[in-house]
């Protein structure tokens, strides 16, 4: 049996912070009010970067047995269409891009074997920037999915880190806010909005556009939710119905035959 190796390349730490740590600005944002200081101003990572990322925290977690993972497999895990916001349809070629770029940077190793000929990805973010499994957990899916409630993230972390509850989630997501250089944000509760929304400040400041998707997310939500409440209830009164109808029947029966074996 062969044993896996990784290309190193002589990556310092310091080297690794030097790279992908940012300075943090004074600019304001009109857009946003700020409620968790300081506030990252200066992008950690592309959108595409932040997929690729993404899709190594989640894969680690939810399938170890096929992790590290290939080009291949990492590019479906980016352009699934279940799980993701937005959707996206990446090539080979753009992952195989990304990752050069992010080891470059020191966030993602390449595992070589002699067992198999193709290379492997996996990523080393906690070690880089000293993160806890709760707290990459919550990042994987706001890098995967956008804008999330607290609520939200505890369903949707539940393969990655077994949260107890929302209050636990935003402990987590405070945690990464209150960084020297944030990792997460709350945005203000937008008209109509029951839960305010968290965002990655990975990829930078979250945008007038961002903030907008976040607002009209809940607002299909509610929408959606109202919905399923109606269908179901139409669903139990023609239920409630047919069980009405159907008891009528038995007793017309059995006063014709006599009773009926139950």
């Amino acid at each position: 049996m062969h044993a896996a190796t990784e290309d190193s390349e002589s990556d310092s730490e310091d080297a690794v912070s030097n790279e992908t740590e940012p300075a943090v600005t004074n600019g304001t944002e009109p857009e946003v009010t700020n409620e968790t200081e300081p506030v990252a101003q200066t992008a950690l990572l592309t959108e595409t970067e932040a997929r690729v990322l993404g899709c190594l925290l989640e894969k680690e977690r939810t399938t170890p047995a096929d992790y590290p993972l290939t080009t291949n497999a990492l590019t479906r895990a980016c352009s699934q269409t279940t799980s993701r916001n937005p959707v996206v349809a990446y090539q080979e070629a753009t992952v195989d891009a990304t990752l050069a770029a992010l080891k470059d940077r020191g966030l993602v190793r390449f595992v070589h074997s002699q067992s198999n000929r193709s290379t492997k990805y996996r990523q080393v973010v906690e070690e880089v920037w000293d993160l806890s499994a709760d707290q990459l957990a919550v990042l994987c899916v706001l890098l995967l999915r956008g804008a999330q409630t607290t609520h939200e993230l505890k369903t949707r972390t539940e393969r990655l880190f077994p949260f107890d509850s929302a209050e636990a989630v935003e402990r987590s997501l405070l945690s990464l806010a209150s960084r020297q250089d944030a990792m997460t944000r709350k945005l203000d509760r937008a008209p109509g909005q029951k839960d305010q929304r968290w965002v990655q400040l990975l990829t930078g400041a979250p945008s007038a556009q961002t903030i907008a998707q976040a607002a009209s997310s809940n607002a299909v939500a509610s929408v959606t939710q109202g919905q399923q409440q109606a269908q179901q209830q139409a669903l139990e009164e023609r239920v409630a119905a047919v069980e009405l109808e159907l008891d009528r029947m038995r007793r017309l029966l059995e006063e014709l035959v006599g009773p009926l074996e139950t």
